[in-house]
């Protein structure tokens, strides 16, 4: 059990890192035993490749297993593996409507895991009828996305594998689609770890847009057929071809290593997804400016970026703030096009403060249950949230506190931003303060956050309390401020919340 939380110490976030590392493997390899083991004819009714799985955890390198792309594959795969287990003791019960509610309220109780609750339970009903349907048919299209996503995270490796084996090739179906959550484009080939991709021809592209895609992999290559159409992808010869061009990533340069910029996201009216188009080359050096800003002004906040966050996915998207996936460690999607350079040096800390949440939420029980309760009043939403989602909220401004306190004193800002930072900092300040009591309260009476919780609590205990201290010299000029007015309403509105919903520790 983890029982301390410095929130700053390289040496300490890499440590977790390499664990993370350690048990991804182990879990891949568990995985492919079970699939080998009790779920044998259910792996081979689904054509999981479950040999060629086993040859991508050989293959890859230890570093590769805290890759935002691995870990969510290997989360995947684990779903796969636990609703194939769903499926058999839902064949095995005898009493259908009894297990379709008790399995409805433990979806209801992950759903921070995973977002299958909708489409096993479309009705958001525990319905019985056809549930058997619905998770066979959800086992078939995880089946099929593992295995797709797996064939190019070490390029060229199922040809290697093949050739190991007495098969004389093997035929995969293949979507083109966009996908989304991997800001991945449509009609693209995403290629290894760095996010690459494999482009085809205006002429092979046409052929795609019409027809069925499947890969048929061989010993000396892979050859994409669509209807009628057959296009060679891969030749082994003497060397590796690829015959599609291989079109990589965009680096953002930045002094402590390296990160990636992805396509452009692009929201339609309903705030969601539509499309990905490519990304302006003026976004590089915007990017790369917000980094050399967080170096400047927090190296502390710094180092944690380098180390947690490896690639960025620009938004286009109205209304929509960043966010980032729980199984997506390092995976960042930031607005970029509807907010300003001080917000997006907010928003980089703000989606890294979760990553590394979520690295703590990996490595240690910091909350004992899932306890969904909506009880906690969030200062951010201004509604009532379950103290997982306080818990994520009250870290990851926390951090952003701690970086509007660095930025108010740092060179590189403006007078006006410099005063944004400040009337930003006493604003968190306040709102860290009012969830850290419902945190304590929640330790203490209700018992719900672990040794380990606590300690993660008394870190951001202090660091807010350090400051307090400094931002409170400037209180009255913020106060006096064209920012004092939301502020005061703020603070009203967290008095009335505490009055409300309590408790009044």
């Amino acid at each position: 059990m983890l029982t301390s939380f410095p929130l700053f110490n390289n040496e300490h976030l890499s440590s977790l890192i390499d664990e993370l590392r350690r048990s991804m493997r182990r879990v891949l390899a568990q995985l492919c035993d079970e699939l080998d083991g009790p779920y044998r004819q259910a792996s081979q009714r689904l054509r999981i490749p479950v040999g060629y799985l086993r040859a991508v955890e050989a293959t890859l390198e230890p570093e590769d297993f805290s890759h935002w792309k691995v870990v969510g594959w290997i989360e995947e795969l684990n779903d796969l593996v636990y609703l194939l287990d769903v499926r058999e003791q839902l064949r095995r019960e005898s009493d259908a409507r009894g297990f379709a509610e008790a399995f409805y309220a433990a979806c209801a109780t992950q759903y921070y895991e995973h977002g299958y609750l909708d489409e096993l339970f479309p009705e958001g009903r525990p319905l019985a009828t056809k549930l058997a349907h619905r998770v066979s048919s959800l086992c078939e299209k995880l089946a099929r996305q593992v295995s797709r996503e797996s064939l190019f995270l070490v390029p060229g490796l199922p040809c290697r594998w093949l050739d190991e084996t007495t098969q004389q090739q093997w035929r995969v179906p293949y979507d083109f689609g966009p996908n989304f959550e991997r800001a991945e484009p449509a009609d693209c080939i995403p290629f290894g770890l760095d996010g690459d991709v494999l482009s085809p021809s205006r002429s092979d592209r046409r052929h795609m847009c019409t027809q069925q895609a499947v890969l048929t992999i061989k010993r000396d290559g892979i050859d994409l057929s669509c209807g009628a159409h057959r296009i060679p992808l891969l030749v082994l010869e003497s060397a590796r071809q690829w015959r599609w061009e291989v079109k990589p990533t965009v680096s953002v340069l930045v002094s402590y290593g390296r990160m990636t910029m992805g396509p452009t996201l692009i929201y339609g009216k309903r705030r969601a997804p539509v499309r990905m188009g490519g990304s302006s080359s003026d976004l590089v050096p915007r990017l790369a400016h917000a980094v050399r800003a967080i170096e400047t002004a927090w190296p502390e906040g710094a180092n944690n970026l380098a180390l947690l966050t490896s690639r960025i996915i620009p938004l286009q998207a109205r209304g929509v703030v960043s966010f980032s996936y729980r199984h997506r460690p390092g995976l960042s999607f930031i607005n970029c096009f509807d907010r300003d350079e001080f917000d997006l040096i907010d928003d980089l800390i703000h989606e890294n403060s979760h990553h590394q949440l979520n690295l703590y939420l990996r490595k240690a029980e910091l909350l004992r249950g899932e306890h969904t309760d909506e009880i906690f009043y969030s200062p951010w939403r201004k509604s009532l949230r379950p103290v997982r989602g306080i818990l994520h909220a009250t870290f990851t401004f926390t951090m952003g506190a701690l970086l509007f306190d660095r930025l108010a004193v740092s060179h590189r800002v403006t007078d006006a931003h410099r005063l944004r930072a400040q009337a930003r900092c006493l604003e968190e300040v306040e709102s860290v303060r009012y969830s850290l009591r419902d945190l304590v309260y929640a330790a203490r009476q209700l018992g719900w956050l672990s040794e380990s919780g606590v300690a993660l609590v008394q870190s951001m205990a202090r660091e807010i309390r350090r400051v307090h201290r400094r931002i409170a010299l400037h209180e009255s000029a913020i106060y006096s401020s064209h920012y004092g007015q939301d502020l005061k309403r703020h603070c009203d509105t967290l008095r009335h919340a505490r009055h409300n919903y309590g408790p009044r520790l």
